[in-house]
């Protein structure tokens, strides 16, 4: 698949890390349709279908505009969309469980049913496919006490991309998780300040969190060049603040 222009499919990619993954895959020649949870008014370079992964019809519908899109063709899933709010244990078991639900809807089963319908897409067409779904240090190291849900999200979408990777390697489906620490995103900054910052800093052996563009050159990698033998990969991108 090296130097080969693939039709890549982009969650969340109106900001933060998903907008560096397509602008790095566009600008190495690859064909991109991005996502955002509604519709937007920002242009950007590539077409960005609004599509809330909150509601259970979100994913089809985004897919099948995003075949229709790339002119029937799909080589390439990305997941990176997801949500990171807090869910305090004091809360009302209503809230609390509305809360786990809403996590667990966006970031795992939306990417579940988008992965779906890429295995699905491949097996029809022959030949090669490749996801790469964005999760988080979180899968292994955990987070915050108000944020179980954000770390089971992350933790079982690491497991279906290696259930994956192992049930279809042999069909030429191939499947990579990034689990990124934080990340200098909106989101990432927001966190850092009301978590004290340089105390933070202080736990990450670089001195700094990782770049949008330094994740977004691993998935383009994972998207294109990475062998086949790499099929069920993990890569962390977290400063070494947590080294498996």
């Amino acid at each position: 698949m090296i130097n080969v222009q693939q039709h890549i499919l982009v969650t969340g990619s109106s900001r933060g890390i998903g907008e560096a993954i397509a602008d790095h895959l566009l600008a190495a020649g690859h064909r991109v349709v991005g996502h955002a949870s509604r519709p937007i008014s920002d242009v950007f370079a590539y077409p960005v279908i609004g599509a809330d992964f909150a509601d259970f019809r979100g994913p089809d519908a985004l897919w099948q505009q995003a075949i229709d899109l790339l002119d029937g063709r799909i080589d390439v899933l990305i997941n990176n969309a997801g949500i990171f709010a807090a869910n305090p244990i004091e809360s009302g078991d209503p809230e609390w469980l509305a809360a786990w639900d809403e996590t667990m809807t966006i970031n795992l089963t939306a990417s579940a049913q988008l992965c779906r319908f890429a295995v699905r897409h491949f097996q029809e067409r022959g030949g090669e496919g490749r996801i790469v779904n964005i999760a988080s240090r979180a899968a292994y190291r955990g987070d915050s006490p108000d944020h179980w849900h954000y770390a089971a999200s992350k933790a079982a979408m690491v497991a279906m991309t290696k259930t994956i990777a192992r049930a279809y390697a042999a069909q030429q489906i191939y499947a990579f998780a990034i689990c990124p620490g934080f990340t200098m995103t909106g989101m990432a900054e927001d966190y850092l300040e009301s978590r004290g910052g340089d105390t933070l800093l202080a736990d990450i052996p670089l001195g700094r969190v990782a770049l949008p563009e330094e994740v977004a050159r691993m998935a383009g990698f994972c998207a294109s060049d990475a062998p086949p033998s790499m099929t069920g990969a993990v890569l962390d991108a977290n400063g070494a603040s947590y080294v498996r």
